[in-house]
């Protein structure tokens, strides 16, 4: 019998009906809250919502060039700042068709006078392409229409075969004016396109009242006044002071990964050497910040503002003197001094030696050339190029010998050489010097006095033409002494070069004697400068450095508030018994009663040590030193009872001659003028 199934289908189709309600209530509910939130979005909080969409799609850009903080002196002097240079640039406007662009640069190369030397045959070309599309694109065949569209060429594989199918006979069609409006194209088309292009600089005043006069007719071009360093003291200290990248530049590349780690675009100009480098955190302005429009416009969010300015330890008219002393001793060394040929240049630096303080540093270096005298700045030496000190060593080198217990106060040894087997005697520069105490042997500055004490040190048996046997770490006890007076190492002075100098890597006996009276290490003048800054202020060590003051940000003429001023740095000290030290200063000063009689002109109280080097020159450039030449050396400061400033001075390679002894005075020339032009400028 056949069961009948319609109860199966009514419960089947309510089970049905029942899930269609359910949806229903879904779906009325999903698009109720929907409504709510479309008249909530639209209607209720519209101006808020509005907000947050604009937040969001905001575009804020930054002006490309803001001015730096200024640099003065030690004495407030203005040494750097910023002067306005009229510039013409351009900012495409979205609807400007390239056609509006080539009838731009051309009114413009009609207007303005612009070297286009830089324009590349590519960007002529493609100045060509831009003018004469139908003609170039004729130049594509149909095989390679074919392979374009086949996917196996690219449109860029297909736009340098336009290029490269230019021919020259094509473009020597082109006359003056088409590569100068050229060179403009391209310049309005380099870099983004919201950037504004900079098309020249030093414009005249008649092509920037022109611009500014056509600004609505010129479409996107228009006039401002960008910035530029301005050295007031012309090239006194320029070197140091540093620079600071172009426009164009931008970043070098070897400072990009620097640069653009800390926030900076390719495109800024930044500080690329010495100070602008070394306080570019400081000298940098903060940017003006722009609102970019959807019609390209800009809208000011944020003024831009100028850096910190700084103020630096140096006195410029100090250096400005020292600069000209040296540039007219050095001259007139060479050309009337005997034995000078392979001079070719001195060093000073005059620092404060209770704070640390450079209050002058200068090298200048001379260049013959047909028979010209040429003086340039040399400065960076100071910091890179290391000398032999010869005996201006020999005060660091008494505090070996006291701090060791090889000699104390009052000690005599009799001058005389110093004869090792199978090596030449090394000698004093003179003889008959006699008995000597440890005064006297600084004052006529012994060398066979520290030849003796550096083979008590190292507990050597000498007797004379025999074997001579020395300890490494004598070696090291005379370096680590010399590294407490700043001898041997960096002085992290507030420059971004510097180097050590040349530690010596033999250890036989004769270089102990050797480098106690300063012919075996080597070091940079600066260090020298630290080292007789350090004995000056009684074996305390203060850190070199050129920075005095930072001052606040300001837009105005005057200075900002001081935020910062930079204390003296004690960085070591001597380890000396202060016996010890004065019985140094007193040879110090008895040097200046002989050898160094004049030395530091008229100054009053002066002690400072004379020092003669045997040294080498590479005369053909060769990488190899091949001459042998003598150098010269002193430092000093005044007054002794109570210094205010320390001096260095170094002439390289100042004496050459196989038959002559004759050396040029230059070396305490300059000592001597420089010393009289600070004691004039500081009291």
């Amino acid at each position: 019998m056949k069961q009948n199934n319609y109860g199966g289908f009514f419960m089947e189709n309510k089970a049905l009906n029942n899930r269609l309600i359910i949806i229903s209530i879904f779906v009325f509910l999903f698009f109720s809250a929907l409504t709510l939130k479309l008249v909530n979005v639209q209607i209720i909080n519209k101006d808020k919502y509005k907000k947050s969409l604009d937040d969001i799609k905001v575009d804020e850009v930054y002006s490309t060039s803001t001015p730096r903080g200024r640099i003065f002196d030690r004495n407030y002097n203005l040494l750097v700042d910023n002067v306005g240079v009229k510039t013409i640039y351009y900012k495409r406007k979205p609807e400007t068709s390239t056609k509006t662009q080539i009838e731009l640069a051309y009114k413009m190369a009609d207007k303005i006078d612009l070297d286009y030397s830089k324009l590349a045959k590519t960007n002529l070309k493609e100045f060509y392409l831009v003018n004469n599309k139908d003609k170039v694109n004729n130049k594509i065949t149909e095989k390679e229409r074919e392979l374009l569209k086949q996917r196996k060429i690219t449109i860029s594989d297909i736009n340098n075969l336009k290029m490269e199918r230019i021919t020259d006979e094509e473009l020597s069609n082109y006359d003056e004016k088409d590569k100068k409006a050229a060179y403009i194209y391209y310049l309005m088309n380099k870099g983004y396109y919201y950037d504004e292009k900079i098309i020249k600089t030093y414009a005249s005043n008649e092509e920037f009242a022109y611009v500014s006069e056509h600004v609505k007719e010129l479409n996107g071009f228009n006039v401002k006044l960008e910035w530029e360093r301005k050295y007031l003291y012309g090239d006194t200290f320029k070197t140091i002071l540093g620079s600071v990248s172009t426009n164009e530049s931008g970043i070098p590349f070897e400072l990009k990964d620097k640069y653009l780690s800390e926030g900076y675009s390719l495109n800024d100009r930044v500080g690329v050497s010495y100070l602008e480098y070394q306080y570019e955190s400081l000298l940098k302005g903060d940017k003006a910040t722009y609102l970019l429009n959807d019609d390209n416009s800009y809208t000011v969010i944020k003024d831009g503002i100028r850096g910190n300015d700084i103020v630096l330890t140096i006195d410029i008219n100090l250096q400005k003197e020292v600069e000209q002393i040296l540039t007219e001793e050095i001259v007139n060394a060479k050309m009337n001094n005997a034995n000078t040929t392979y001079y070719n240049g001195s060093h000073v630096i005059v620092t404060d030696p209770k704070t640390g303080e450079i209050l002058a540093m200068a090298s200048k270096q001379l260049v013959v050339n047909n028979g010209e005298y040429k003086v340039y700045d040399n400065t960076p030496a100071l910091l890179t190029n290391p000398v032999t000190p010869g005996s201006i060593v020999k005060g660091a080198s008494m505090s070996v010998g006291y701090k060791t217990g090889a000699i104390d106060i009052g000690t005599k040894m009799l001058d005389e050489c110093v004869k090792i087997r199978n090596t030449p005697a090394k000698c004093s520069w003179t003889k008959g010097l006699g008995y000597l105490d440890d005064v006297k042997a600084l004052a006529y500055s012994s060398n066979a006095y520290q030849y003796k004490t550096a083979m008590k040190v190292a507990g050597a048996n000498y007797y004379y033409n025999g074997p001579l046997t020395v300890p490494e770490s004598a070696f090291e006890t005379y370096r680590k002494v010399f590294l407490e007076y700043g001898l041997g190492e960096k002085t992290n002075i507030d420059l971004p070069v510097e180097s050590y100098g040349y530690k010596g890597t033999s250890y036989e006996s004769g270089h102990l004697l050797d480098m106690a009276i300063g012919q075996y290490d080597t070091y940079t003048p600066v260090q020298i400068a630290s080292y007789i800054s350090t004995l000056a202020a009684n074996g305390n060590k203060y850190k070199l450095h050129l920075l005095k003051e930072v001052h606040e940000k300001t837009n105005n003429e005057k200075m900002g508030k001081v935020i910062r001023t930079v204390e003296p740095e004690l960085i070591g000290t001597v380890d000396l018994e202060q016996k010890y030290k004065d019985r140094i200063k007193l040879g110090f000063e008895s040097v200046m009663k002989s050898l160094g009689y004049g030395y530091m002109g008229t100054v009053p109280s002066p002690a400072g040590k004379t020092g003669t080097a045997e040294s080498f020159y590479d005369s053909d450039g060769d990488g190899k030193i091949d001459v042998p030449t003598i150098s010269k050396g002193f430092i000093g400061y005044a007054p002794s009872y109570d210094p205010k400033f320390a001096i260095t001075v170094l002439s390289p390679n100042v004496r050459y001659s196989t038959t002559s002894e004759y050396t040029s005075p230059v070396n305490s020339k300059i000592s001597s003028r420089v010393s009289n032009k600070v004691f004039e400028i500081l009291k």
